[in-house]
């Protein structure tokens, strides 16, 4: 890989569509075999000592909608917020690369980040699949920084295996072609007769050679000599089967390397004294001297976000932090608590426009707290700036922006700054930033050494990213049994969207105070806000008040909090329609694959059997990225205060999975997401500040909240691969809401439902 990629040229394509999963990956030009359509792939051939190719997908794809009335398609249902992205990163989805080494292992650095959903086992599964090599000699490690990649490199809106599906098979299957070539060429045996088994390549007479035997030999072949096809879907034998992670026994014995694992030479313990308030700076150190001189303490230094404290441990880091006296200037929403930004959220929301006239309505009013992402690693980075160079280490979603800025903000060129992606210990959305890698590269050069930055629990509850705040009103008119207009009316505190599209030109964008931030928040609000219901006239919209706060993309993003209000309506106008809730939906859904999985769980469920007072069902369905998933629970609300979800049934179809068992993984995570938010999980802002700086005061499910009873259902696959990540937690959090709502006789109109400062706060 020490040569850049070789390109040539491919035929123009047909002007029939078909699917990419038949179509061949071709290394030279020839004509088009029948049925080829728009979608064609390219192949290029890096040179290496052994056998290294690299793949893309060469136009994206068309589908046709299915308008049906009374309500239009909404823009998610033509174009989402996943299809901009691979349109965006197409041009260089070619540089994908796949190694087959010679200890017969095959080697893909993903350009994508692993923080919990399982993507490296799912790559490692095509890959697999499509070398006929078994499941264990797949590696698949997280690639650098790469500038080249462009919008390429970003990981986000439950995107990875959709953007990745067809490239990785089409590389996979170069591989797969110029291997069995190689070996046909030795044994001057056709090719054709030839077959990939367990990394292998197995002749008619039983002659077997290993790949990594072969490697070197075919990656000398020329490089338009081998013609590539992906294997049918109906071949697959891995692909659609439950596997669990290929990671799982590193992690559960604690070899999984996180960055703070990290032994990174002379890279010593590193915290941070923040202000009290968000965004504060620092005025002056009052006790620097006396700082300096306790056990263990190596250096201090004065950064945009506060006082770094540089010593042998991160215990005697902690001690000296907390010893700081600081003086400090004001941040940027001092003296705004939750009620104040509550009147702000009221007063921007956008008026309805349908007035209900001579018709029937529902009417309502949501609000939705903070949100912690809380992953259980908090935010942290390995840093060694030098005169002339810098390398950096952190969990990043976004690495891309992250090597650009630092590079800026450093005054180095930005090939002489390494960025390596490391696993990262959950997010959902957090690791979009890279403000912990930018704050340990600032330390590192004010301090003239490498460090190893970790923030605490309490910084990364008040100064981490959230959920941001918002209020809803919603309006359904109907007569005669159908509903005939519905409005959403949604005012939230700005959601920061200033990494941009992963790469600097965009975060530039975003930071710009005409349109900005601002307008990339309406961008990802239209192409994923969409109503799966025939509810006639539908207009949703946002209005975004720019506080600047320390918001972010959380788990499912605006859906979490407007599918989730809007299913609790759905309930409400089934209600005052005398309609069973599951029946309603049934009959205003729009197609029968949303039916399917909504059936599903009503049956799974027994849906409307008979139970105790104060127990309830609810049910909710959601529709986004290509899937769509319904979600059928049961709680304990005798007590109100201490409401249990006790049983759990979630369907889902997401077109084509690829491994059931991590689907199965991420449902389960988002309902107990769901649970949470919903039931008691939120951030208080007092003067300026979040209460919570603990789990034991962020009141997200803990495994007693849990249903004991939890059944997934992935159905069979049909069509490419949808997105999941983020797919379950707005019928999750739905049914909860609507259960609770059942069990108790009381809609819930504020959450979470209990959120009572039930803590001492920690010391600001």
């Amino acid at each position: 890989m020490a040569q850049p990629p070789i390109t040539w040229p491919t035929t123009e394509p047909d002007p029939e569509p078909t699917d990419p999963a038949t179509e061949p990956a071709t290394e030279r030009a020839e004509p088009a075999p029948p049925g080829l359509g728009r979608r064609r792939f390219l192949t290029y051939l890096v040179a290496a000592p052994t056998l290294t190719v690299a793949a893309r997908l060469a136009g994206a794809g068309e589908g046709t909608a299915a308008a049906q009335v009374p309500s239009p398609p909404g823009v998610p249902d033509i174009v989402d917020l996943g299809d901009a992205l691979i349109l965006a990163a197409a041009p260089t989805a070619h540089l994908l690369r796949l190694e087959i080494t010679e200890d017969n292992r095959a080697r893909l650095e993903l350009p994508r980040a692993e923080v919990g959903q399982g993507i490296t086992t799912a790559v490692a599964m095509l890959v697999a699949e499509e070398l006929d090599i078994p499941l264990g000699n797949v590696e698949v490690p997280l690639a650098d920084a790469r500038s080249e990649l462009l919008f390429n490199q970003l990981t986000g809106g439950s995107n990875s295996i959709r953007s990745l599906y067809t490239p990785v098979r089409n590389v996979a299957a170069v591989a797969r072609a110029r291997l069995l070539t190689a070996a046909g060429e030795r044994w001057n045996v056709p090719t054709d007769r030839l077959t990939a088994r367990d990394g292998h390549v197995v002749a008619p007479d039983g002659r077997r050679a290993a790949f990594g035997e072969l490697s070197a030999a075919a990656a000398r072949l020329p490089r338009q000599s081998t013609t590539a096809r992906p294997k049918p879907e109906s071949q697959h034998k891995l692909v659609g089967t439950p596997v669990s992670r290929t990671d799982a026994r590193a992690m559960v014995t604690g070899q999984h390397k996180y960055t703070v694992d990290l032994a990174v030479p002379g890279a010593l313990p590193t915290m941070v004294r923040r202000p009290p308030t968000i965004n504060g700076t620092v005025e002056a150190v009052r006790n620097a001297a006396a700082v300096r001189a306790m056990p263990g303490v190596v250096d201090l230094a004065v950064v945009p976000t506060g006082v770094a404290v540089v010593a042998e441990t991160f215990g005697q880091a902690l001690d000296a932090k907390t010893a700081l006296e600081v003086s400090w200037n004001p941040g940027t929403v001092d003296g705004l608590s939750d009620e104040d930004i509550a009147e702000k959220l009221r007063a921007a929301t956008p008026p309805f426009t349908v007035p209900p006239v001579l018709v029937d309505h529902v009417d309502a009013e949501f609000d939705f707290a903070f949100v912690s992402h809380a992953p259980l690693e908090t935010n942290s980075a390995v840093a060694d700036v030098r005169a002339d160079r810098a390398e950096i280490w952190a969990g990043l979603k976004s690495p891309i922006v992250a090597k650009q800025t630092i590079a800026r903000e450093l005054g180095l060129p930005e090939n002489k700054v390494t960025v390596h992606v490391m696993p990262g210990g959950g997010s959902f959305g957090r690791r979009l930033f890279f403000d912990a890698a930018l704050e340990a590269a600032r330390i590192s050069k004010a301090v003239g050494r490498p460090v190893k930055l970790m923030w605490s629990r309490i910084d990364d509850m008040r100064h981490g990213r959230a959920r941001p705040r918002t209020h809803h009103k919603l309006r359904a008119t109907f007569a005669l049994g159908n509903v005939l207009s519905y409005e959403h009316r949604v005012a939230a505190v700005e959601t920061d969207f200033r990494h941009g599209l992963g790469e600097i030109l965009t975060a530039t964008a975003a930071h710009l105070p005409v349109a900005g931030n601002l307008g990339f928040a309406q961008t990802v609000f239209t192409l994923t806000e969409k109503v799966p219901y025939n509810f006639g006239v539908v207009t949703e919209l946002l209005n975004e008040v720019p506080l600047r706060m320390h918001t972010g993309s959380w788990r499912s993003v605006y859906s979490g909090t407007v599918r989730t209000a809007e299913e609790i309506l759905v309930d409400e106008i089934a209600a005052k329609l005398g309609e069973d809730p599951v029946a309603f939906r049934g009959k205003a859904l729009k197609t029968d694959r949303q039916r399917a999985v909504l059936d599903k769980v009503a049956t799974e469920g027994n849906w409307g059997r008979a139970m105790p007072a104060g127990h309830a069902q609810g049910v909710a369905f959601h529709e986004e990225y290509k899937s769509c998933v319904a979600c059928l629970v049961e709680i304990d609300a005798r007590d109100p205060k201490r409401s249990r979800v006790t049983k759990a049934v979630i369907a889902a179809d997401v077109g084509r999975p690829i491994n059931p068992r991590g689907l199965e993984a991420q449902l389960l995570g988002c309902l107990t997401d769901g649970i949470a938010t919903v039931l008691r999980a939120g951030l208080h802002i007092d003067d300026g500040l979040p209460l919570e700086g603990s789990y034991s005061q962020f009141h997200y499910a803990r495994q007693k909240d849990s249903p004991r009873d939890v059944r997934i259902f992935v159905l069979p696959a049909s069509g490419e691969p949808g997105g999941a990540g983020e797919l379950g937690v707005p019928a999750a959090a739905g049914a909860v809401a609507n259960a609770y709502a059942r069990a108790t006789g009381s809609t819930p109109r504020r959450f979470p439902i209990n959120f009572d400062v039930d803590f001492d706060p920690f010391p600001r």
